[in-house]
C-alpha cells in the first residue's frame, strides 16, 4: 500500500491542506479561514473535518501522518508559541489537540522549516548536506541545514535569519527591535525601500502614482522590467542588503546553496543573480566562489504544504 501525508500551511489568513504521495504528488488540497475562527475550539473542529474530508479521497494510501507548518511552530513540543499573526495568543498545543482525532504521528515545525524540509526531500535541495533556505514574503523566513540535519537550537526556534540585525537603529520590525533584515529584505521590506526612495530621490518614476496601500512587490518588478530607475534602485538595495547579510551567515555555517523561494524570488535576475553579486562582494575570500545561489526547484507549487508533509515522510 503506498504512503501519504497530510500535508497543512497555516498562514495568518488562510490554512491550506493537501494530501501528499512520497512522489510529492498533491493528490487533493483545500483551504480554510485562519483569521475568521477566533476561538481555538472553532478552528479546530474545521480543520479536522476538512482534513477527514480531504482523506475520503485517498482511500487505499496508507497515512503515514500529519505535518504541519506554522508561524512559531516549535518541532520539539508540537506547539505554536506566541505568533503575533494569528487569533490564538499564548502557547497553543496543537499537536495534542489533533492527536484526539488522528491516531498518527503529528508533526509541527515553523513554516519556512517545513518549506526548507520540502526543498530538501523533493527540490533541489535534494542530497544536499548544508545549505540555506530563504523565503522572501511578507517577512523573511529561514531554515538552515548542516550535515543533512535542519538546525533548531535548544528551544526549536534557531534559524531565525529574517530578525539578525542588518541596520543599526534601522527600520522598527513587527517583533519590537528596529532594523531586522526582514524589514528591509522581503516584500514589505523592498515597498518601505520604494517609498524612501521616492522621497529622497528626484528620478521620474510610476511609481509615484501609487499609494503604499495599493503598492505591491510585483508593480515594482513589472517597473523595474520597463527599466523604471526607482524599482531598479529598490531591486539594487535589497539585494545588496541580502548579499551582505548572507555573506556573514556563509561564514558561520559555510553553505554548499543558498535557495531562495517567496514571491520576490519570482523576480530572478533582479534578486537572485544581485544576490548573488553582493554576496561575493561582501563574503570572506575563503568562501569565495563556492556558495551558489539558486531559486527554489519547486516554485510553482505549494511548496509549504509539500515541506509540511515530508516532515513525516
Amino acid at each position: 500500500m503506498k504512503n501519504i501525508a497530510v500535508g497543512i500551511d497555516i498562514g495568518g489568513t488562510n490554512t491550506v491542506i493537501g494530501i501528499v504521495t512520497e512522489n510529492a504528488e498533491i493528490l487533493a488540497e483545500t483551504s480554510v479561514s485562519t483569521q475568521k475562527y477566533t476561538e481555538l475550539g472553532d478552528y479546530i473542529a474545521v480543520l479536522v473535518k476538512s482534513i477527514k474530508d480531504l482523506l475520503l479521497k485517498a482511500e487505499g494510501y496508507n497515512l503515514k501522518g500529519i505535518g504541519i507548518g506554522a508561524p512559531n511552530g516549535n518541532y520539539y513540543t508540537g506547539t505554536i508559541e506566541k505568533a503575533p499573526n494569528l487569533p490564538w495568543k499564548g502557547t497553543v498545543d496543537l499537536s495534542g489537540e489533533l492527536k484526539k482525532y488522528f491516531d498518527c504521528k503529528i508533526v509541527v515545525t515553523n513554516d519556512a522549516k517545513a518549506a526548507t524540509i520540502g526543498e530538501m526531500v523533493y527540490g533541489g535541495a535534494k542530497g544536499m548536506k548544508n545549505f540555506v533556505m530563504v523565503t522572501l514574503g511578507t517577512g523573511l523566513g529561514s531554515g538552515i541545514v548542516v550535515n543533512g540535519q535542519l538546525v533548531y537550537g535548544s528551544d526549536g526556534f534557531a534559524g531565525e535569519f529574517g530578525h539578525v540585525s542588518a541596520v543599526e537603529n534601522g527600520r522598527v520590525c513587527g517583533c519590537g527591535r528596529k532594523g531586522c533584515l526582514e524589514t528591509y529584505a522581503s516584500a514589505t521590506g523592498i515597498k518601505r525601500t520604494v517609498f524612501e526612495l521616492l522621497a529622497s530621490c528626484n528620478d521620474e518614476s510610476e511609481l509615484r502614482n501609487i499609494p503604499f496601500s495599493k503598492l505591491t512587490s510585483k508593480d515594482i518588478y513589472d517597473y523595474a522590467v520597463q527599466g523604471d530607475k526607482i524599482a531598479l534602485k529598490a531591486f539594487d538595495y535589497t539585494a545588496d542588503i541580502l548579499g551582505r547579510k548572507l555573506a556573514d551567515l556563509c561564514a558561520v555555517v559555510s553553505p554548499e546553496a543558498v535557495f531562495i523561494f517567496g514571491g520576490l524570488a519570482n523576480a530572478k535576475e533582479l534578486i537572485i543573480q544581485a544576490t548573488k553579486n553582493y554576496l561575493e562582494k561582501y563574503i570572506m575570500p575563503i568562501y569565495k566562489d563556492k556558495v551558489k545561489v539558486l531559486p527554489s526547484g519547486l516554485l510553482g507549487t505549494n511548496i509549504a504544504v509539500l515541506g509540511a508533509s515530508a516532515l513525516v515522510m
